[in-house]
């Protein structure tokens, strides 16, 4: 099992594979994003440089309970596309292999699916160097600077990292929706601007 991604130890590449080891990133998912994108404010994260981010759900292999990834990806032709960065032995990957029907937690909305392995080439061709250019500064742990580099370069040092497509099935309930957690977002911003107002009232 490997710790850090199957990625070329560069030196424009070493501290960010300390930063994103498999620990952390396991503990920045769990702590940080999955709760984040559950109270609606997933849009928040994801930018150029630290990359446009969702939440993908697994169900676990061995144990068969929900098991979360905090992932960049791409949108084309309807379907989400994303790298499996610690080769075939990521977690998130072979639970999906075990089970392909998984959730898309987006920024703008949560979606059901089914994910398979792309094993075409031209596909991997056009979509894997746009994801590792809609990675942000992630991106050159691959190795180089995906912004200058050409696509040829960032498929050569990615050879043998899987490419996921996921095909949305359906809708699911997402944190704006009834059951969901935005509304703690709402009131606790509610309650913030009427105690300003308030303030600023008995200042006059």
């Amino acid at each position: 099992m490997h710790d850090t991604p199957i990625l070329p130890d560069a030196p424009s590449a070493r501290l960010l594979l300390w930063l994103f080891s498999r620990d952390r990133l396991r503990d920045i998912t769990r702590w940080f994003m999955v709760p984040t994108f559950r109270l609606g404010l997933g849009s928040l994260i994801g930018g150029p440089l630290g990359g446009w981010v969702m939440i993908l759900r697994t169900r676990g292999r061995r144990t068969g309970r929900p098991r979360f990834a905090g992932l960049d990806y791409v949108i084309e032709g309807g379907s989400i596309y994303c790298l499996a960065g610690f080769g075939r032995d990521t977690h998130w990957f072979r639970n999906l292999l075990a089970d392909p029907t998984v959730e898309l937690m987006l920024p703008g909305r949560t979606l059901t699916g089914t994910a398979e392995e792309v094993t075409d080439a031209d596909e991997r061709a056009r979509v894997v160097p746009r994801i590792i250019r809609a990675s942000g500064v992630p991106g050159f742990m691959i190795g180089c600077n995906p912004w200058t580099a050409g696509d040829e370069r960032i498929l050569e040092l990615l050879t043998g990292i899987p490419l996921v497509r996921i095909r949305p099935t359906g809708i699911a309930s997402g944190p704006a929706d009834p059951g969901g957690l935005l509304w703690v977002v709402k009131l606790l911003l509610a309650v913030l601007l009427v105690r300003r107002l308030l303030g600023r009232r008995r200042e006059t």
